[in-house]
């Protein structure tokens, strides 16, 4: 016997009246959010509400209501999801017996993924003259593992090296929507987290992003 196909979604409701037709997308989104482990993008929150529905107010209406809770709907890697309050990041550790994870970077490997973040695409041998000291294939590594950095294109130059870019998860990690959410370089000195003598230039585009 034939398995019958599931109905398409409704997603206009033209059956409903407006005030229950909003309350039934906001439903849906949130659903569909709290489903999902990963930032959720705006093409997929269309699918399940209708072609009149301004998805920034939907979302807007929905974090309203969650005002007071212990989690929120926040912008992250180009997309929504759910996350925990900050203020609440010491209970949630201490529950898992977890480290902080941005306190599990060393200073070389925090500095190094900074100059990745800023200067992306580059290779290893620029972030050790950015750096003025060698930058091994260790710490390259273990940025790597930690899902922070990724390889990206080869570079012109001599010998053709591999290129650093940082992942989506070095947005998710750090609570970053984009590249562009990044601090300016005197807040990065402000922090310690470079010294001025590192003199980035970081009025260059951010690859991958496009310029206003």
């Amino acid at each position: 016997m034939a398995r019958k196909s599931a109905e398409p979604l409704d997603t206009e409701l033209a059956e409903l009246p407006q005030a229950l037709r909003w309350r039934e997308w906001m439903a849906r989104v949130e659903a569909v959010l709290f489903a999902s482990s990963e930032p959720v993008g705006r093409d997929v929150l269309t699918r399940v509400v209708g072609r009149d529905c301004v998805l920034d107010l939907l979302i807007a209406d929905i974090a309203a209501e969650l005002a007071g809770r212990p989690y929120e709907i926040a912008r992250s890697a180009g997309g929504w999801q759910f996350r925990t309050r900050p203020q609440h990041a010491g209970a949630i550790r201490a529950a898992r017996q977890e480290g902080d994870a941005s306190r599990d970077l060393t200073a070389n490997e925090a500095l190094v993924l900074t100059i990745i973040a800023y200067m992306q695409p580059v290779t290893r041998g620029a972030i050790s003259r950015l750096t003025g000291r060698e930058v091994s294939r260790d710490l390259i590594a273990r940025l790597h593992r930690q899902a922070l950095i990724a390889r990206g294109p080869r570079s012109p130059e001599p010998g053709a090296p591999y290129t650093y870019v940082t992942t989506p998860g070095f947005l998710l990690q750090f609570g970053l929507e984009t590249l562009r959410d990044l601090p300016d370089l005197e807040a990065l000195e402000d922090a310690g987290l470079l010294k001025p003598a590192a003199d980035i230039a970081l009025d260059l585009p951010i690859a991958g992003e496009q310029a206003d």
